[in-house]
Order: C-alpha cells, then sequence, then structure tokens
C-alpha cells in the first residue's frame, strides 16, 4: 500500500486500482475510508484509480493535531499527493462531500487541474446545501417501495429536526435498494470517522463567496453528475453548482441515487470513462 507524507508529517495512504492514467479520487462521507468506492462500477477498467484515505480514515495516519480534519485544511494533503504522483496536472473525481474538499482545492489551485468530475456532490463549499424539501421530494418518489411506508415518516423527522438518523430510511439513498446497498450501507458506520466528521465543515471551513469567485479561473472541463433518485443534491442543485464554471455540463443519472455506480454501473462507466478520455 503506497504511502505519503503530508505536510504537516501525518502519513497518509491511497489505494491504486487498475492500469492507466491515474485518476485520482476523494471520498465523501464526510471523512469515510475510500474502501467504500470500490472500484467505482468498474471504472477501473479505463483508468487507473488513486483512491485517497483522507487523514484518521481508512490506512491513512490520525493526525496530531484534530483541527486538520477541517475541509480547508485537508487541500494540503490533496496537492501533497499530486506532488507524490508527480503529475503537473491531474484528473480528479469526488464523490458526495469530498466534492467540497475538491471544489477548495480547484479553487485553489485551478491549473492544477486536467479534468474534474463532481458526482453527486452537495456544495457545500459553494454555501449551497441540500434542503430538507429537496430531500422530500426525491424521497416521495419513492412512494411504491415497499419500505416506504415505514422509512418516510422516520426520514421527515430527521429533516425537520424533531428525530434523530434512522437507519429505516437509509433506503432513501439509494437508487436500488437491493442486497448490493444494503451491504454497501451496513458498512458505513466502520468506515466513517465521526469525530472527523464533525469538524470538516466546521467555523472556517468554507468561504463560498470567494471560493464562487476562484472558480471562475478554472478553465478545465467539469462534469457535475447528478442522481435522478438523490435529494442531497437534487438535479436542480448540481445544475446550479455546474453553472459556477466556464466549462461544465451537468448530467443526470436516470434513477440513481446517492451512489450512482451501485445503481447502474454500465451507465456511469460508460459517462464518467467517455469524460476522462
Amino acid at each position: 500500500m503506497p504511502t505519503f507524507a503530508a505536510p504537516d508529517g501525518t502519513r497518509l495512504a491511497f489505494h491504486v486500482r487498475g492500469e492507466g492514467e491515474p485518476l485520482i479520487v476523494l471520498p465523501g462521507g464526510p471523512m469515510r475510508a475510500s474502501a467504500y468506492l470500490g472500484n467505482l462500477g468498474g471504472l477501473d477498467a479505463h483508468r487507473r484509480l488513486v483512491l485517497l484515505d483522507l487523514r484518521g480514515t481508512g490506512e491513512s495516519g490520525v493526525p496530531a493535531d484534530p483541527a486538520t480534519y477541517r475541509c480547508d485544511r485537508l487541500v494540503d494533503d490533496v496537492e501533497a499527493l499530486r506532488i507524490r504522483l508527480g503529475l503537473e496536472r491531474m484528473d480528479l473525481l469526488a464523490h458526495s462531500a469530498g466534492g467540497s474538499l475538491a471544489l477548495l482545492y480547484a479553487a485553489r489551485y485551478p491549473r492544477r487541474i486536467a479534468r474534474l468530475a463532481l458526482v453527486t456532490a452537495t456544495p457545500w463549499a459553494l454555501g449551497w446545501p441540500a434542503t430538507a424539501d429537496d430531500r422530500r421530494t426525491a424521497a416521495r418518489l419513492r412512494a411504491s417501495e415497499p419500505w416506504f411506508a415505514e422509512a418516510f415518516p422516520a426520514f421527515e423527522a430527521w429533516l425537520d429536526g424533531s428525530g434523530d438518523f434512522d437507519p429505516v430510511f437509509v433506503p432513501f439513498f439509494h437508487g436500488r435498494w437491493d442486497d448490493t446497498a444494503r451491504a454497501h450501507a451496513d458498512r458505513e458506520e466502520a468506515e466513517t470517522n465521526d469525530e472527523a466528521a464533525d469538524v470538516y465543515g466546521g467555523d472556517g471551513a468554507y468561504d463560498p463567496e470567494a471560493t464562487r469567485d476562484a472558480l471562475v479561473r478554472l478553465a478545465a472541463p467539469v462534469l457535475v453528475l447528478a442522481g435522478g433518485a438523490d435529494g442531497g443534491p437534487s438535479p436542480a442543485l448540481a445544475r446550479r453548482t455546474a453553472g459556477v464554471f466556464r466549462h461544465a455540463e451537468c448530467v443526470v443519472q436516470p434513477g440513481a441515487g446517492h451512489y450512482p455506480w451501485l445503481d447502474d454501473p454500465e451507465w456511469f462507466t460508460r459517462r464518467l470513462s467517455a469524460f476522462f478520455s
């Protein structure tokens, strides 16, 4: 397993899958080990995936200073990975919460990005969180599912703050609630550093106006991919994100949830491999 040193000395790990030109992949969660990404539905057949375990997750070391879990502080780790790989510019893919890290990296180092893909990425770094209404609207698309009647009231309670997160509504985050999705969801708790997740978006992590202004300088092509059944982000929020960039397109994967490579691996791989070819 290859490793490298972050600027503060924390030992970080990354995992390589496939052959060919490298594609750097930032996981979400926030602060979930990159193992949950698997091979991104078979994308490793087209590109050499370099999946970073963010500090304190997976095989990466725990930092001496927990404040370095904050999203803006992690930008230095991504840059250290680029240098470790010897890349002048890099193709970058980020999923979910990792999208905000990718946005901050692109804002700070626009000339280091060759191509950028944001996969079901909620743009906290732009000041645009997914709304409760977005999530409710997406959830209601699943009304015919056998688990909906039990899951929806708990989901609404979580959204309005009257209830805690309940595993009963985890199916809303998946376009297909099958054995593959269940196994994927069952691993989340063990793969996530909750302490780090609490710090990730803490006070000072984001300066949305400055980030939006900086991203105007990004000349690289950008792909923003949304799931048709995802509420965080909704397709509308994904399109708004794409509008920040000079050269961006937004695509919606039909019927997909927050983990689109699980719902239709062939569609996902075909679209992403075309973008990064």
